[in-house]
């Protein structure tokens, strides 16, 4: 293989990659909202998952980025083990709609997509227009990075070397389904490998019997992007990822085991396809016997699987083992229909305030105990319980806004405007939280070190606030007139501390006993600290005027 031949070969797959990636993000970008909404609504009904999984990636193009918006969505707690693996199960039939496009002859509209596409994509005024635009300018790339792939791999049919080389990977089924997967991770595209194994079989350098174990190969190494955007995120992300790849590594294995068992299963496959393709009126080419193949085998692992989802997630239960503390996103408490009876409501109302206020104190402590022992699972956990805090409130808001406020007693009105105060509070509270975990995170990357009379300084405020955050919750929860004292007292307290801290502290830097940036670490969670015991005292005003 010649210089020029290689470069044509890495130039024609990187047009094709960048045509894929032009087009998907067009794609994305029309109707990307849309799909991350019709994603997290999704039911328990597995049918449902895989229709809209298989809908998702056939419109974007990718089943690399819905199987992403998948782990995010468990990780973040909108969507279930086992619905996450029915749409993923679709997303893997969504993605043969690429090798569909690819089995098309439409090389030579290449340049006329790209024309077109060019002009709505540079001189659209319109948002609108100028997506649809990049979807054809993509879509005219694709196809001319792939006949230049197609011209540049001719020759290698005269190259004996190269011609038994990928026959001895044919004839040995696992070394093909180990090519097509090392393809598949190296490229970060299953439709990119798809592509150039299509150019093979079209230019007749391999047939269509060779490509079977590479084309399932693809299958596996497609769930790498999964695996990869599931580092980090919670144990049931983690496990949809690993269920992307259980359901890819037996149903490409149970296929390579039957080629190794029975000498003619290719064959079989290929009459097989065949069948289907004549039943529907087709006389399929190499290039579409195969792209066939890829979006039947894809169907049928689904179908196989799909009454046994229960299963897999046992499976995977045992290959990542473990239990996450999940925290129920949204309204727990109240619904809609209570507004009927407002006092009821307002008793439920009180147990959503309540449970929003907990989170927020687990990410005050959580928060706090980063600078005495920085765990980044802590980090991520507070960031995850800062999104429940912020949704709670926004959900809450819209919901005391539908109360009918005039034909309610003024008392229950009286209420409704004080846990709207509440909630308001607290949400700051959790944004302190929020603020005081990325100091932590800063003050680990940056290696700073607190003297030892700051962290015990912090130590004591962290005491204070922390009674505080417990005297906060016996007021919220009985509405007693001594802990308002109380609270109040501990308040004015922390303002002594802070202006008694911050010139200790500003004496220290005088004295050269700390260095500038823990300085600044150290005022900026004093200032958090007195916002929060601040909140804490607004709720107790806000107890007080309506009793």
């Amino acid at each position: 293989m010649s210089v020029s031949m290689v470069f044509g070969l890495l130039g024609g797959l990187g047009l094709f990659i960048y045509g894929m990636k032009q087009m998907s993000e067009g794609l994305q970008k029309a109707a990307g909202r849309r799909l991350k909404q019709l994603l997290g609504m999704l039911t328990t009904n597995r049918f449902v998952g895989v229709l809209v999984g298989t809908a998702v990636t056939a419109i974007i193009q990718s089943s690399s980025a819905t199987t992403v918006m998948v782990v995010g969505f468990v990780n973040a707690g909108l969507m279930t083990l086992a619905q996450s693996i029915g749409v993923i199960m679709g997303a893997n039939i969504g993605t043969t709609v690429t090798a569909q496009l690819i089995a098309f002859k439409l090389s030579h509209y290449s340049l006329h997509a790209i024309a077109i596409g060019a002009l709505l994509y540079l001189f659209s005024k319109g948002d609108r227009f100028r997506y649809i635009g990049q979807v054809i300018l993509g879509f005219g790339i694709l196809f001319l990075g792939l006949t230049t792939m197609k011209d540049t791999m001719k020759p290698l049919r005269d190259s004996a070397i190269f011609v038994n080389a990928m026959r001895e990977f044919g004839a040995i089924p696992i070394l093909g389904l180990a090519l097509g997967t090392f393809m598949t991770i190296l490229l970060q595209s299953s439709s990119a490998s798809i592509g150039i194994l299509i150019s093979l079989v079209s230019v007749g350098i391999i047939n269509y019997q060779m490509a079977i174990p590479i084309l399932l190969g693809d299958n596996i190494g497609t769930t790498i992007t999964a695996i990869l955007s599931s580092i980090g995120t919670n144990r049931t992300a983690k496990r949809a990822a690993a269920a992307h790849l259980t359901f890819n590594v037996i149903g490409a294995g149970t296929v390579v085991v039957l080629l190794h068992l029975i000498p003619n299963f290719a064959e079989i496959i290929n009459n097989f396809i065949l069948s289907i393709s004549n039943f529907f009126g087709q006389t399929p080419t190499q290039e579409r016997l195969l792209a066939n193949t890829h979006t039947v085998f894809n169907v049928l692992n689904t179908l196989v699987w799909l009454p046994f989802i229960g299963v897999m997630v046992k499976i995977v239960n045992r290959v990542v083992p473990g239990e996450d503390v999940v925290i129920k996103r949204g309204l727990s408490f109240l619904d809609e229909r209570m507004l009927e009876t407002p006092s009821f409501a307002i008793d439920q109302l009180k147990a959503e305030v309540i449970r929003m206020y907990e989170i927020a104190v687990d990410m005050v402590r959580e928060s706090t105990q980063l600078f005495l022992d920085y765990d980044q699972e802590v980090v991520k956990s507070v960031e995850q319980k800062e999104d429940i805090v912020n949704e709670l409130e926004e959900e809450l808001v819209t919901f005391m806004t539908k109360f009918p406020r005039n034909s309610m007693a003024k008392s229950d009105v009286k209420k409704v405007d004080m846990y709207y105060a509440m909630i308001d509070d607290i949400e700051s509270i959790a944004d302190d939280a929020f603020d005081i975990a990325e100091l932590a995170r800063y003050k680990r990357e940056n290696k700073i070190v607190f003297s030892e009379e700051t962290q015990k300084t912090l130590e004591d405020n962290f005491s204070l606030i922390y009674q505080l955050l417990d005297d906060t919750y016996e007021m919220i929860d009985k509405r007693e007139t001594q802990l308002a004292e109380k609270i109040l007292e501990g308040e004015q307290k922390m303002d002594q501390y802070l202006l008694e801290y911050r010139n200790g502290h500003m004496e220290r830097l005088g004295q050269g006993i700390c260095d500038p940036n823990a300085g600044i670490v150290y005022l900026e969670i004093l200032d958090s600290m007195e916002h929060i015991s601040d909140q804490m005292a607004d709720i107790t005003y806000s107890i007080l005027e309506a009793k």
